[in-house]
């Protein structure tokens, strides 16, 4: 019995070291080629350690070459929009849900399970004519109607977290003379916070590091985005390695700090002491 804990603990280590290599391998690639030299790099191995990591001549000029003050604009106005229209709208269609039974509520939650379940690469020639209807091709707004309309998770991480807010504070608001809406804006919206902050991680990673919506919507070059950046250094044959190294470290770094600064709101509590 003994023996057999022995060969189970091994194998649950090894399994455990070869997950942190197969997570740890590919940034440690693009780390050590960002400091290369164009000759290191077409002299050395690709995993080798480059001569100085205090060559960042690259990084100054893939931020030019791939006019990263346009793509971080453009990429910013994108995501402030659609998060903003994202937390507002769904948080207020989900107190409404959550709150109140009205005809026709369990089809709209089914269709939204629904929708789910229906592969997004299936829609794209609709949402393109719509897109394309709406004269929204080639602007920025073209991309956050997407965004905001093919959001379904929200809902869902909105609805469980109302859920969870007791209704006595709606009654004992409204025995105060709060309106509906007053209830919402003073003491429902605030409870979200964990929810809306767990929303505007994944949605601005999602976003961040989405490619196809960008590329097929915004093709000028005016409308460049972080992740479309990337593709102005890949020739016909070929691409600048060392270049989109460095140009994919100067895009990992907001996320990055995002995530530092909200990832205690994901599992904090939505309602610890609201009712005493």
């Amino acid at each position: 019995m003994q023996r057999s804990s022995r060969v189970w603990d091994s194998v649950k280590y090894l399994s455990l070291v070869f997950a942190a290599f197969a997570i740890l391998f590919p940034p440690y690639i693009i780390i050590v080629n960002a400091f290369k030299t164009k000759e290191e790099f077409q002299t050395k191995s690709s995993i080798s350690l480059p001569d100085s990591f205090l060559n960042f001549s690259n990084f100054g000029a893939a931020f030019k070459s791939a006019d990263m003050t346009t793509a971080f604009g453009n990429t910013i106005l994108i995501i402030g929009v659609t998060l903003v229209l994202n937390i507002l709208i769904g948080s207020a269609f989900c107190y409404a849900v959550g709150r109140f039974n009205f005809k026709f509520k369990g089809a709209i939650l089914g269709l939204f399970l629904f929708a789910t379940i229906i592969p997004s690469i299936t829609t794209q020639v609709v949402n393109y004519k719509t897109i394309q209807a709406l004269d929204l091709t080639n602007n920025l707004m073209g991309p956050v109607l997407i965004y905001v309309g093919a959001d379904i998770l929200q809902i869902y991480i909105f609805l469980q977290f109302i859920r969870n807010i007791p209704y006595e504070l709606d009654e004992s608001a409204m025995l105060e003379g709060a309106s509906l809406f007053r209830i919402f804006r003073s003491i429902i919206f605030p409870l979200l916070a964990p929810a809306t902050a767990t929303i505007v991680i994944l949605k601005t990673i999602s976003i961040y590091n989405d490619m196809f919506i960008p590329y097929l919507y915004l093709p000028r070059p005016e409308h460049v985005v972080v992740s479309t950046s990337l593709m102005r250094f890949f020739g016909v044959n070929s691409g600048d390695w060392q270049m989109i190294s460095s140009a994919i470290l100067i895009i990992m770094i907001p996320t990055a700090v995002l995530y530092m600064f909200l990832q205690k709101y994901i599992f904090a509590g939505v309602t610890s002491g609201a009712v005493k």
